[in-house]
């Protein structure tokens, strides 16, 4: 007998005398499966490169599962939420969904495509014209989704940082507050894939200068989709932020009925972000006792510029306030730790009224509103200041009190019917009172606004 064969032999004759036969056939089923597992695992590594990922759905593989998409769109905004295989290819704007929609309450449910941009002010075609559109495609025999370079498990939210999202008071009321009524219950396990994400006016994209907040949003890298060359692949996506007409609402129609976020839960989040020290006025005062409150006036550089800023200082120190008046700097960080050292902010309508979102709770707000913008100014400020949890004043400036006094003849419209100008259209209404309108304030009349903000100080 070769020698090769008495060795086999007298293996089995060892583990015949140290094993029992139930032993020997438990040991054999053992070796058996562990064999299985080393062919696998080196089949899996050799054809690992030629295999395409398999899909996810909620982080676990899945066989094909149909999609649900849920339509929340409105007045304002076009937003999906796609539940399913989706795949997303920046460079080219394309949303792929793998197969046929199950659900879909939208009026493309006979198509194979539809485009939308994922800015909130559908209406507006001038902003929507800085938006780029995504094309979200079904997949077909004919045209198969591509295979992921990248698989998450966290979900996604697509949006524009185009549009007005330049302007500061835009990046609040388009993108930063409706991303948060859109993204805040994922507790931060969200992906972000921003397009449109230009530099703004001190060179910095738009995702760098508001970073800190995106930050409190989300915990993973943000994805640049414009120049995103990689297919993205999730279980679940939101393209488009959820808005309502009502500037700085904090809103999710999905939740409804149990959603107790609000603006100034917005608010709250904001102060974390950039960690401003001041929370509430009230707890402020019991604890460092200032004999003077703090005042800060934004004086506005070009339009709607406050002609007599100087002695508007001057007063608002003879009644007892500390005053600093001067305008705002595009460095978000340094502006949110100055305003939140403030008591009251006052300024003339416009963006610069945005950093109120800075100052601890119970501040006093003060908006001096040029003539013909009463309406304006109430929705874009008046009411967002009261739910902030901030007490609101608001001055209403005479036609004595504009510069436009003289430029238009006696009882023009211009000065007769601001509402009528507005009807006509809104750039024809900017280029009068907004972009054309300096203001001079009646400081007899203005000294009740600051004494009436004194008192509530003082509540």
């Amino acid at each position: 007998m070769p020698m090769l064969c008495r060795k086999k032999r007298a293996g089995k004759m060892v583990v015949a005398r140290s094993f029992s036969p139930m032993e020997q056939k438990k040991l054999g089923c053992a070796a058996f499966f562990l064999a299985f597992f080393i062919i696998a695992v080196t089949l899996s590594s050799v054809f690992k490169p030629y295999l395409g990922p398999l899909p996810t759905y909620f982080g676990v593989e899945n066989t094909m599962k149909n999609p649900i998409i849920s339509n929340l769109s409105n007045s304002v905004s076009d937003v999906y939420e796609i539940e399913g295989d989706v795949r997303i290819h920046g460079s080219t704007s394309t949303i792929f969904i793998s197969s046929p929609p199950q659900q879909i309450n939208t009026t493309s449910t006979t198509k194979q495509f539809w485009s939308t941009k994922p800015y909130p002010r559908k209406e507006d075609t001038v902003a929507m014209a800085k938006v780029t559109a995504f094309k979200i495609q079904y997949a077909t025999a004919v045209s198969s989704p591509p295979q992921c370079d990248q698989i998450f498990t966290s979900p996604a939210v697509v949006f524009s940082a185009g549009g007005y999202a330049g302007n500061h008071y835009h990046a609040f009321v388009d993108v930063l507050v409706p991303l948060f009524s859109t993204s805040h219950h994922f507790n931060r396990d969200v992906v972000f894939l921003v397009t449109n994400d230009l530099s703004g006016y001190n060179s910095s994209s738009w995702t760098s200068k508001y970073k800190s907040i995106l930050d409190q949003l989300s915990k993973h890298d943000i994805y640049k989709t414009d120049t995103e060359n990689q297919v993205l692949c999730f279980s679940r996506i939101v393209v488009g932020l959820i808005k309502t007409p009502r500037e700085f609402a904090v809103v999710d129609p999905r939740y409804s009925t149990n959603n107790n976020s609000s603006t100034r839960d917005f608010n709250k989040m904001v102060r974390s972000a950039y960690s401003l020290k001041r929370e509430s006025l009230s707890e402020d005062i019991r604890i460092f006792r200032q004999p003077r409150p703090r005042m800060l006036i934004i004086q506005r550089r070009r339009d709607r510029h406050l002609s007599n800023g100087k002695e508007t200082v001057e007063m608002a120190r003879s009644l007892g306030f500390d005053v600093v008046m001067k305008p705002v700097v595009w460095n978000v960080s340094s502006v949110a730790r100055f305003v939140n050292s403030f008591d009251v902010l006052v300024g003339v309508h416009g963006a610069g009224l945005t950093n109120m979102v800075f100052l601890p709770e119970n501040a006093v707000v003060i908006q001096i509103v040029p003539f013909g913008l009463e309406n304006l100014a109430r929705s874009c400020f008046g009411k967002p200041a009261e739910g902030m949890n901030f007490r609101y004043l608001e001055y209403k400036g005479s036609l004595n009190e504009s510069s436009l006094v003289g430029k238009y003849s006696d009882g023009a419209k211009v000065y007769a019917d601001p509402a009528a100008i507005y009807r006509k259209g809104f750039d024809g209404f900017r280029s009068v009172y907004l972009d054309n309108q300096d203001i001079n304030l009646d400081l007899g009349r203005f000294k009740g606004t600051l004494l009436k903000a004194l008192e509530l100080l003082r509540v």
